[in-house]
């Protein structure tokens, strides 16, 4: 079920509420034919990085925010329309590419600068847990969040399994010091989180590939292409989500992008050492897996080599005491040992000989 009001004391915005060339008290109170709830999980203003107290209406915390210095309002939606997110839009003076992009998803993790705001666009990634891993397993399941920041707002969109932002909001405000640093701190602790999830979505995704390699290298005969070839799909998945986003935060580290400070910078370089290290050991998944499904199939080959190997050495050995009854079927009335009294058991004889021999030749090449 959509997550529509965190709280139940969470602003809600309707469209008539947006400020329209007026300011937003004078807006708040007239009608609109268009007028909708937005679906706003939080919202809250904040003031040299504190939280103003009390619960305060969206309209009243954006209006504060644009005429308070060193204040800014950070809200929160989830899965908005068009017409929705709109109403904040129109607020905040948003890029309409940067909204169609926000209302209807699937992008890849970027970074867009509209003037004096951004778009950061991020993938999250959640692990499925599963007993046992099966051609068809579900093993990543990705959403999105997209963030506007600006010099006094951020405006976050999650689409999508993605991470509860309210713990990331709670742990932040513990550090006024930071959030005074202004929207750019919320884009920060937000990518942290994601890229922190990333890393324990490469660790459980670590057993999965541990458990395909000792299966494929167990002495069990068993075919793993299905688990591997799905295991493959799924990290290429996780890799499609990781990798994109490195070029984004390091324009964030080095402070190219509009509102970001050297100190946050500082910070957001930690994020992207983190998010590194997920892109080798996903680059290092994928390549094991290479390697174990070409060792799959060359263990596929050579057991079936085998049991052709063995097919033939059966044959070989049954072609003896074939073709000695065959040359004896024939009743000749001159052959030598037609008429010896020992002749039967001295057949006999040497078919057993021969076929032991060619047994014991064939179990020392490994053939049986």
């Amino acid at each position: 079920m959509m997550e529509t009001i965190a709280r139940s004391d969470a602003p809600t915005l309707r469209r008539s509420d947006a400020p329209r060339g007026g300011s937003m008290a004078d807006h708040a109170t007239q009608p609109h034919p268009d007028d909708q709830p937005v679906p706003v999980v939080d919202c809250a203003l904040y003031k040299h990085g504190k939280r103003r107290a009390g619960t305060l209406p969206l309209t009243e915390a954006m209006d504060t925010a644009r005429t308070s210095p060193d204040s800014f309002v950070w809200i929160g939606l989830r899965e908005p329309t068009t017409d929705q997110l709109e109403v904040v839009a129109d607020a905040f003076g948003l890029h309409p590419l940067a909204v169609e992009d926000a209302v209807h998803a699937h992008q890849r993790p970027k970074l867009e600068r509209y003037d004096d705001s951004l778009f950061l666009v991020l993938k999250t990634v959640v692990y499925v847990e599963h007993d046992h891993l099966t051609p068809t397993s579900e093993v990543v399941s990705t959403g999105e969040i997209m963030i506007f920041a600006g010099r006094d707002f951020a405006v976050v969109v999650r689409h999508g399994d993605s991470p509860d932002l309210r713990v990331v909001r709670r742990q932040l405000e513990t550090q006024p010091e930071l959030l005074a640093h202004g929207p750019a701190a919320a884009v920060h602790a937000i990518a942290d989180t994601v890229v922190d999830q990333y890393l324990d979505v490469v660790r459980a995704i670590e057993t999965d590939v541990e458990q395909v390699e000792a299966g494929v290298f167990s002495p069990e005969r068993t075919d793993d292409s299905g688990r591997i070839y799905q295991l493959k799909r799924e990290v290429l998945e996780l890799r499609r989500a990781v990798v994109p986003l490195a070029m984004p935060l390091r324009e964030l580290a080095e402070a190219r992008a509009p509102g970001v400070d050297p100190e946050i910078g500082a910070y957001l370089r930690d994020v992207s050492d983190h998010l590194a290290q997920a892109s080798e050991r996903i680059t290092g998944f994928a390549e094991l897996l290479d390697g174990v499904l070409s060792a799959n199939l060359a263990q596929l080959t050579v057991r079936q080599n085998t049991d052709l190997r063995r097919i033939s050495a059966w044959a070989a050995i049954i072609a003896v005491p074939t073709m000695i009854v065959g040359v004896y079927g024939m009743n000749f009335d001159h052959m030598p040992e037609l008429r010896w009294t020992f002749g039967y058991p001295l057949v006999l004889a040497v078919i057993v000989i021969a076929c032991t021999l060619m047994y014991r030749a064939f179990r020392r090449n490994d053939w049986l």
